[in-house]
């Protein structure tokens, strides 16, 4: 078993979050990255978060009312997926299909917020916290398009973008472990599986009595071990291929350069045998040095 004192967020997710009990826990999380009081009401249970057993280990989803009907999905991926930007897409958008009953008006749809937590490098960025949302801005005037006062009333929201799916990225291996306010405690325990004893954010305190390596029973010690074991593997598996991969680029880039140096050498040479041109011209022709010409004359 690792050393570490608190249970990994991905494998609390799938087996301890989404009971009723430990909904704080969640919310709490929830709440700090948000920046709002989120009240669970249940989690949905779906056939998509339990479709393969490698999903077990690649991938958790989870998907949770909340009080005011939204649907939040939690995700958390270990692996690389080059794809992944469009994993949040297919997430969502099966999110609000199998929350709206046929022939139901529009006004059904639900509005989905997707929190993703990756451990991997997820497009180009240095900050590791993202949120992404939907407007619309005028070609012409750059202005954003409001609701009209009837929109308002008829959605009970202020603003476009309150309409749409709102997606969150924490890239885990992007923080520096220093937690200057209440989300990054969050995010520290995400990436280091520790809870120091000085964190206060929401919901922080409950995962610290919870989610603790010592209340596991002998089976969920050995489950957890084995998940464990499988993300270390995945990890070497990944760490392989990237370093086979930069041997053959590496190789790739000699190769070329041997073959740009070969033809310098014969376009010297060609220069060389006609017999009428000085050593400094034929370096100015190849655009190579007079060293490089004078070595060669000299073979």
């Amino acid at each position: 078993m690792q050393d570490k004192k608190h249970i990994r967020f991905d494998w609390a997710i799938k087996r301890v979050l989404k009971q009723r009990a430990n909904f704080a826990i969640l919310e709490g999380f929830l709440s700090e990255l948000l920046k709002e009081d989120i009240k669970i009401v249940e989690i949905l249970e779906s056939e998509s978060n339990q479709e393969t057993a490698e999903d077990k280990f690649n991938r958790v989803d989870i998907l949770v009312k909340d009080s005011k009907g939204e649907l939040i999905i939690i995700e958390v991926q270990n692996t690389y997926a080059l794809d992944y930007f469009l994993r949040i897409l297919y997430g969502i958008s099966k999110a609000i299909t199998e929350h709206i009953g046929l022939g139901e008006s529009y006004s059904k749809v639900k509005r989905v917020i997707s929190v993703n937590i990756v451990y991997f490098e997820l497009g180009h960025g240095n900050d590791y916290v993202y949120r992404g949302s939907t407007n619309f801005v005028g070609i012409h005037t750059n202005e954003i398009l409001n609701l009209t006062a009837s929109q308002k009333k008829f959605f009970k929201k202020e603003r476009v973008e309150e309409i749409y799916p709102e997606i969150h990225l924490i890239k885990v291996n992007k923080f520096d472990d220093v937690a200057k306010d209440s989300l990054d405690e969050w995010i520290y325990f995400l990436k280091n599986s520790e809870i120091k004893k000085e964190f206060s954010a929401k919901g922080i305190k409950e995962a610290n009595e919870v989610l603790q390596v010592a209340n596991m029973s002998k089976e969920e010690r050995e489950d957890y071990q084995r998940f464990v074991e499988v993300l270390s593997d995945r990890a070497s598996i990944a760490e392989t291929i990237e370093f086979e991969s930069n041997l053959k680029a590496e190789k790739k880039i000699k190769e070329t350069e041997q073959k740009a140096i070969n033809e310098k050498k014969d376009i010297v040479r060609n220069l060389l045998k006609l017999g009428n041109l000085s050593d400094e011209k034929i370096a100015e022709i190849a655009q190579v040095s007079l060293d490089f010409v004078k070595s060669l004359k000299e073979k």
